[in-house]
C-alpha cells in the first residue's frame, strides 16, 4: 500500500508519496487550477517522491496551490483506489491546510479548524461587531469577493501605493494562492487577522458587495468601485421582482458611502439599480484601464509564454445566471487550429472556484491571472459576449467580436439588457463557430464609425489618469492621509 504524509519543510508545505517496490518516473498533483509534479526517487524501503503544494503561474511567485480537490497521478495514471492511504485529517502547514480523504488531497487555506466555521467564526464577528479602538491609517480592499487582487481596487492600490507609501494596505483574499500586490498585507477571508483589518482600516475599498455582516466604524469610509459599466440588467433591475432581493440590493447599497462609474451612462444606470441616490457617484473612467495606455505588452506575452509575432485572441464571456462554469459554446482548440493563434481563455470571477482551466493546443486558461488589462494588452482582438470588459477593450482600439448563441435567451429569460447590443455592437456580432471564424478572417474596418461612437459614449474618461483622480480625490477628501 502506497503511504501518505504532509509535513513543512524550509516554510514549503510538502505532499510525501512513498510505497515499496520500483520508482516511478513522476507522481503529479493534479486540481482544476493548478497541477504539480515530482520525481520519485529511489529509496532503502523502495521509493519516495516529495511534492511541494506550490506553484508558480505566468511567471509570477510560488505560492500556495488554490483551495480545492488534488488527484494523484503516477507516470500519468490515477493512482489505484485499492492501494491508496487511509483517509488522513486536514492540518495547517503555513500557509495552507492540507488533507487526505482516501480518495483525493484536500487543500484549504490556513485557518485553524477550531476557527474556519460555526461557533468559531460567530465569535470573531461577535469581537469584530464589538470592536472599538481607534481607526488605521489603512485600506482594506477587496476584489471579486477575494478571489482576486486585481480590477479597479488593485489599479486603485497601485497610484495609493506611489503617491501615500505610508498607507497600510491590506487585501482580502480567499487564501494565500492570491497574490497581492507588492508591499501589501493578504489577509484570508474569515481569519482573525482578516476580520480585525476590516474593522480597523479607515477605508475599504471593493468591487462587489461586503456580503458578510459589516458594521461601519465612526469615520469608516467604503468605496464601492463596482466592476463594469451595465450591458446586463442587475440588481433592482433584474427580471422577476423579488422583495426579498430588493431589501438585500437597498440594504447593501446603504453600505457604500461612494460609487465609482466609468462614465455618465453607468453612473445612471448604477444609481438606479442600487437605489444609491443621495450619495456621491464619481465619474472618472475605471482605474483598471489606466494600464491600457502605459503597460508592457511584450512583457506581459513574454510572461504567458507567447511568441511576438503570435497573433493572440482573447476569449471573455460573461457568467451565467443558470450555471456555475464556464460557457462551453466555443471548442476553443478548434477555434485556435482554424484561425492560427493562440487563445486566452478567461472566465469570469464567478466561474474561477467551481470551475477548471480550459486545456488544448495553443489554448492559454487565465481565468485566475491577477490583471485583466495585461491580458488585453497581450492579445490583438477581444471575443466576447455580455461581458463588460468590451467597455474596456475599447480603450485599446483593437477589433471586438461579439459570439452569443444564446442571446434571445439571454435577453428575454436570463438577464436582459439595457440597450441593443445588436444595434450598437462595435463588432460583428456572430450565432456560430464558423460565423465567428468567418468574421475574424474580415476586416474590421466595416465598424469604424460604430466604434468611434462606441468610444466616446463610453470611454471619454479613460485617458489613463482615472486612478491618479480617484486617488487624488481619497487624499484630498482624508479618507485616508498621505503620513
Amino acid at each position: 500500500m502506497m503511504r501518505l504524509r504532509f509535513e513543512l519543510a524550509e516554510g514549503v508545505p510538502m505532499l510525501v508519496v512513498a510505497s515499496d517496490g520500483p520508482a516511478p518516473a513522476t507522481i503529479e498533483v493534479d486540481g482544476a487550477r493548478a497541477r504539480v509534479t515530482a520525481a520519485a526517487a529511489t529509496v532503502a524501503d523502495g521509493w519516495e517522491a516529495r511534492v511541494p503544494l506550490h506553484a508558480s503561474r505566468w511567471s509570477g511567485p510560488e505560492l500556495p496551490l488554490p483551495s480545492g480537490t488534488y488527484t494523484i497521478a503516477v507516470d500519468g495514471r490515477p493512482l489505484d483506489e485499492r492501494a491508496a492511504p487511509p483517509a488522513q485529517a486536514a492540518i495547517v502547514l503555513g500557509t495552507l491546510r492540507a488533507g487526505w480523504d482516501g480518495r483525493r488531497v484536500l487543500i484549504g487555506p490556513p485557518l485553524d479548524p477550531a476557527l474556519a466555521a460555526g461557533e468559531g467564526q460567530n465569535a470573531l464577528e461577535q469581537r469584530y461587531a464589538a470592536h472599538r479602538a481607534p481607526l488605521e491609517n489603512a485600506v482594506f480592499f477587496e476584489s471579486f469577493y477575494g478571489r482576486s487582487a486585481g480590477d479597479n481596487p488593485r489599479a486603485i492600490d497601485r497610484e495609493l501605493a506611489r503617491v501615500a507609501p505610508a498607507v497600510t494596505r491590506y487585501w482580502s483574499v480567499v487564501d494565500l494562492s492570491v497574490p497581492v500586490p507588492d508591499g501589501a498585507v493578504a489577509v484570508v477571508e474569515g481569519s482573525p487577522e482578516w476580520w480585525r483589518a476590516r474593522g480597523a482600516a479607515r477605508l475599504l475599498v471593493v468591487n462587489d458587495w461586503l456580503r458578510r455582516r459589516f458594521v461601519r466604524r465612526p469615520g469608516q469610509v467604503v468605496l464601492q468601485t463596482w466592476h463594469g459599466t451595465p450591458l446586463k440588467r442587475l440588481a433592482l433591475h433584474r427580471p422577476g421582482f423579488d422583495p426579498r432581493r430588493a431589501l438585500a440590493v437597498i440594504r447593501e447599497s446603504r453600505r457604500w458611502n461612494v460609487l465609482l462609474a466609468q462614465n455618465p451612462y453607468g453612473a445612471r444606470v448604477l444609481r438606479r439599480a442600487y437605489a444609491f441616490l443621495r450619495r456621491p457617484v464619481w465619474v472618472e473612467g475605471y482605474p483598471r484601464t489606466d494600464e491600457l495606455h502605459t503597460g508592457d505588452r511584450a512583457a506581459v506575452r513574454s510572461a504567458l509564454g507567447i511568441d511576438g509575432d503570435d497573433r493572440v485572441l482573447l476569449y471573455a464571456p460573461t457568467w451565467r445566471d443558470d450555471r456555475e462554469t464556464i460557457v462551453d459554446f466555443l471548442d476553443l482548440a478548434a477555434l485556435a487550429e482554424s484561425t492560427g493563434a493562440v487563445v486566452l481563455v478567461r472566465g469570469h470571477s464567478r466561474t474561477l472556484l467551481p470551475g477548471a482551466d480550459a486545456r488544448g493546443a495553443r489554448v492559454i486558461d487565465v481565468t485566475a491571472h491577477p490583471d485583466l488589462a495585461a491580458l488585453q494588452l497581450a492579445s490583438d482582438a477581444l471575443i466576447t459576449d455580455y461581458s463588460s470588459v468590451m467597455f474596456d477593450y475599447s480603450v485599446t482600439g483593437k477589433p471586438m467580436y461579439f459570439f452569443a448563441p444564446d442571446l434571445e435567451r439571454y435577453r428575454g429569460e436570463l438577464r436582459g439588457f439595457y440597450f441593443d447590443l445588436a444595434e450598437r455592437a462595435p463588432g460583428p456580432l456572430t450565432r456560430t463557430q464558423d460565423e465567428l471564424v468567418a468574421a475574424l478572417r474580415a476586416d474590421p474596418a466595416v465598424f469604424a464609425d460604430r466604434y468611434d461612437d462606441w468610444r466616446r459614449r463610453f470611454n471619454g474618461r479613460d485617458d489613463g489618469h482615472a486612478a491618479e483622480r480617484v486617488v487624488a480625490r481619497i487624499l484630498d477628501q482624508g479618507f485616508v492621509s498621505r503620513d
